[in-house]
């Protein structure tokens, strides 16, 4: 699954508890995506992948600091809209999870990215999701244009 050694919850600093809830989360709601990223069906790949399950990790990590849950109340504006998305469903953070790993690939496979990359990716893929979100025209997480990349 792309773990870095031979125990997966050393893994799990970055992301804590929530980054394995949001993988099973992934896994069960949307099969088709979760296991295409796994064995890395689409696109023209890299001969030097990201590690998936790390990557996860990585995503729940990037969610929690962009979205800044970590504080009392938002205070970006980014944050302060995904509250609105969280108030209409308890599982928004685990949908915009699964929505930004897709987005995340597709990021990776349009920059044809290679190990080194993942960073760079992931600072794209935040600024895309930031831009989503920021939409005034979205007001379900399903409206969102990335929203379209997962599949069942």
């Amino acid at each position: 699954m792309g773990w870095q050694g031979k125990d997966p919850s050393t893994d799990f600093r970055g992301g804590g508890f929530i980054s394995l809830e949001n993988l099973l989360y992934f896994a069960q709601n949307f099969p088709k995506s979760f296991q295409d990223l796994l064995r890395k069906q689409e696109g023209d790949r890299s001969v030097w992948e990201y590690p998936f399950a790390v990557a996860g990790v990585n995503i729940t990590f990037m969610l929690i600091q962009m979205l800044d849950l970590e504080a009392v109340k938002p205070r970006t504006l980014v944050g302060a809209t995904f509250l609105k998305f969280l108030a209409d469903s308890d599982s928004a953070f685990d949908l915009l999870y699964c929505i930004t790993f897709k987005l995340m690939d597709h990021q990776w496979l349009s920059m044809r990215a290679s190990y080194m990359d993942f960073n760079t990716v992931m600072k794209a893929t935040r600024r895309q999701l930031e831009k989503e979100l920021l939409n005034e025209d979205v007001a379900r997480l399903e409206e969102l244009p990335s929203y379209g990349l997962l599949s069942r």
